[in-house]
């Protein structure tokens, strides 16, 4: 294996692809990136057994002087890519199970692991195929990855669910006190729905590399196993294995209170009150009357905050109490002059959405204060 490639080509898919390589891992080659050099075609792969990402740079003509594959440590690479100077070539070459690097007056040897012990996701077997742009699946998981669990014993909780209807993809993510919802409409034709929850590390991952937001992504969702492919990466992570909650069940329907305010200022006067909430439970009051919306933080030192809000309402007077952290995830995640809050009671979840009526929904479940 001998080759030369630009610092800028070879560093762009690296990074990429050490995102996924596990820091703390018990195999000492999941530390490592895999290198395959075949035809005109460099692939970097990385993985932690549950996503794996392959990344893919074509080389010049004369740039290749023999082919063959090797696995090298990932942040050791990456180090030295970032350490060379800007515009500089690096030549590989593999000697004796060693791999050399020079550039310039720069030579490093790195020390390797055969390729043929490095692991592999699965292949994903059939599944539902459609393609979509990068750009939209990008819009969807940003809409909605805030609502992922952290860790939950609930273990289908920390992920999304990524539903699949002809026509229709729809992703949720719940933690259990709030649900985010999105939905995108377009030419998409299965021939039957899927449900399948991926991983929150998967989610993180994916979002990450959807840059190229004008080009084309296949997804392919198969039983075991999600699959994106563009002409720069493969993205590949396993599924977790569980039910996903009714989210349909979830949704406030009839809700008799509907609340119209500036996005920016709500946003803003929550920020503000949230400094004075209680750090541990991060609760606030809302107390709504006609046109106006009164906000009211309390913290166990007997500091108070107030904010008062001009907004779009009629109707009886109701107070409520929410955790602020999650409104203002909320507001920060919509697009849009105008936030539109649907209410009932005060033990009933929030609807939230953006006026103009988007494709985005959110929930968020009211405190006892």
């Amino acid at each position: 294996m001998k080759f030369s490639i630009s610092r800028e080509a070879l560093i762009k898919p690296l990074n990429l692809v050490a995102g996924v390589v596990e820091r703390r891992q018990t195999l000492p080659i999941l530390a490592n990136v895999q290198l395959v050099l075949a035809g005109q075609e460099l692939a970097l792969t990385g993985t932690d057994l549950e996503v794996e990402l392959i990344g893919r740079v074509q080389l010049p003509e004369g740039a290749i002087q023999s082919l063959g594959e090797i696995t090298i440590p990932a942040k050791k690479l990456v180090d030295i890519c970032k350490a060379l100077p800007d515009g500089s070539d690096i030549n590989l070459q593999l000697d004796d199970q060693k791999l050399i690097i020079k550039s310039g007056r720069s030579r490093f040897q790195l020390s390797t692991l055969p390729a043929n012990d490095f692991p592999s996701v699965d292949q994903a077997k059939g599944g539902q195929v459609f393609t979509l742009k990068q750009g939209e699946l990008k819009r969807l998981i940003e809409r909605t990855s805030f609502a992922m669990a952290q860790q939950d014993v609930r273990y289908y909780l920390n992920g999304m669910l990524f539903e699949l209807t002809n026509g229709q993809l729809r992703l949720v993510a719940t933690d259990g006190h709030r649900l985010a919802m999105a939905t995108y409409v377009g030419d998409i034709n299965v021939e039957q729905g899927a449900q399948v929850i991926v991983p929150r590390k998967g989610v993180v991952e994916l979002a990450r590399l959807l840059i190229n937001e004008e080009e084309e992504a296949e997804v392919i969702i198969g039983s075991n196993h999600i699959r994106v492919i563009t002409k720069d990466f493969t993205f590949t992570s396993k599924l977790i294995d569980g039910k996903f909650p009714d989210y349909e069940r979830v949704l406030p329907r009839g809700s008799t209170k509907v609340v119209l305010g500036s996005r920016a200022d709500l946003r803003q006067a929550f920020a503000r009150t949230a400094i004075l909430s209680n750090e541990k439970y991060r609760g606030i009051r809302m107390l709504l009357s006609n046109g106006e919306l009164r906000i009211v933080a309390n913290n166990p030192e007997q500091e108070e905050a107030e904010e008062t809000v001009a907004v779009d309402y009629q109707g009886e007077n109701l107070e409520i109490g929410f955790n602020v952290s999650y409104l203002l995830d909320v507001l920060s995640a919509i697009h849009g002059e105008t936030a539109r809050f649907s209410l009932s009671d005060a033990n009933s979840s929030a609807l939230v959405e953006e006026s103009d009526g988007s494709d985005c929904q959110y929930v968020v479940m009211p405190m006892r204060l």
